[in-house]
């Protein structure tokens, strides 16, 4: 294996981080929507979202990327 290669936990880190944002970003995108064209039933399942399942995700997320970066500088 070539030193300049990426572990697989670190793209896995990686591409995981990317699609959390991208949700993130959406939930964003939809929040605004949903209040400015007054669709406000929409905003408490949002909120739901967030509080339940992608606030455990990222933090789940930031370890495995800390854990992915501390393996690479051990490298």
């Amino acid at each position: 294996m070539d030193s300049n290669q990426d572990t697989l936990l670190f793209r896995f880190a990686s591409k995981s981080l990317k699609y959390f944002l991208m949700v993130l970003f959406g939930i964003a995108i939809a929040y605004v929507l949903s209040s400015g064209l007054g669709i406000l039933q929409i905003i408490p399942i949002l909120l739901y979202l967030l509080q339940e399942v992608l606030l455990p995700l990222g933090i789940i997320l930031l370890c495995l990327i800390t854990t992915a970066v501390i393996i690479e500088s051990l490298r």
